[in-house]
C-alpha cells in the first residue's frame, strides 16, 4: 500500500473513531445518563451531610452525661440507657454505601431513633434539678444539642428529596432503560414512623 492510501486509510479509521465517540456522547447525553450520575453524586453528598450532623450530635453526648451525671447522679438508668444508645449507633457501618443498602439503612434509622430517644429523656432530667438548669456549661450543651438537632432535620430533608428526585429519574421511561444498562440502583430512602417527625426537630430547650 502506498503512502497516500496508508494516511487516507488512517484519516477514515479516525474519522470512525471520532463518530463512534460522538454517537456515544449524545446517546449519554440524551438517554439521561449524565443527569442520573449527577443525581447519584448528590445523594451522596447529602448523604454525607446527614452523617456529618449525627456524629455532632454523638460528639456532644460524652460532655452532655457528664455535666448532668454532676447534678443528677442517681440517674443511672438514663445513663445507661443513652451509653447503650450510642454504643448501638457506633456499631453500625454508616458508610456511604449504606444508601444502597434498605435493611442497613432501616438498621440505622432505627438505632438514630433510639439515640434521639435516650437524649430526650437525658434533658429531661434538668426538669427536676434546677440547679442543673442552671449550669452554663449544661445551658451551652443544650444551645449546641438543639442546633446540631435542627441540622439533622435540614440534612435528613434534603437527602430525603435528593433521593426522591434519583429514584424518579431512574423508574421513568426513558431513564428505566438507561438505569438498568448502566446499573444505576435505586436508593434507600430515609423514612421515620411518623412522618412529621421529619418536619420537626426535637425540643430540647428548657426556657
Amino acid at each position: 500500500m502506498t503512502p497516500l492510501r496508508l494516511l487516507l486509510s488512517f484519516f477514515m479509521k479516525l474519522s470512525i473513531n471520532f463518530t463512534v465517540v460522538g454517537a456515544l456522547l449524545l446517546f449519554t447525553s440524551s438517554c439521561g445518563y449524565n443527569n442520573m450520575t449527577r443525581l447519584d453524586e448528590e445523594v451522596n453528598a447529602k448523604w454525607a451531610e446527614v452523617l456529618n450532623q449525627y456524629k455532632r450530635r454523638s460528639d456532644l453526648i460524652p460532655n452532655l452525661v457528664k455535666t448532668v451525671q454532676a447534678y443528677a447522679n442517681q440517674e443511672k438508668e438514663i445513663f445507661t440507657a443513652v451509653a447503650e444508645a450510642r454504643s448501638k449507633t457506633g456499631s453500625i457501618q454508616a458508610t456511604p454505601e449504606l444508601v444502597n443498602d434498605e435493611g442497613a439503612m432501616t438498621a440505622f434509622i432505627a438505632a438514630q431513633k433510639q439515640m434521639g430517644g435516650a437524649l430526650s429523656r437525658l434533658m429531661m432530667v434538668a426538669e427536676n434539678y434546677p440547679d442543673l438548669k442552671a449550669n452554663q456549661n449544661f445551658r451551652d450543651l443544650q444551645v449546641q444539642l438543639e442546633g446540631t438537632e435542627n441540622r439533622i432535620t435540614v440534612a435528613r430533608n434534603r437527602y430525603i428529596e435528593s433521593v426522591k428526585n434519583y429514584n424518579t429519574e431512574i423508574r421513568m421511561f426513558p431513564g428505566n432503560i438507561t438505569a438498568s444498562i448502566f446499573t444505576f440502583d435505586r436508593k434507600a430512602q430515609f423514612t421515620v414512623e411518623n412522618e412529621k417527625a421529619i418536619q420537626d426537630a426535637p425540643t430540647v430547650s428548657f426556657e
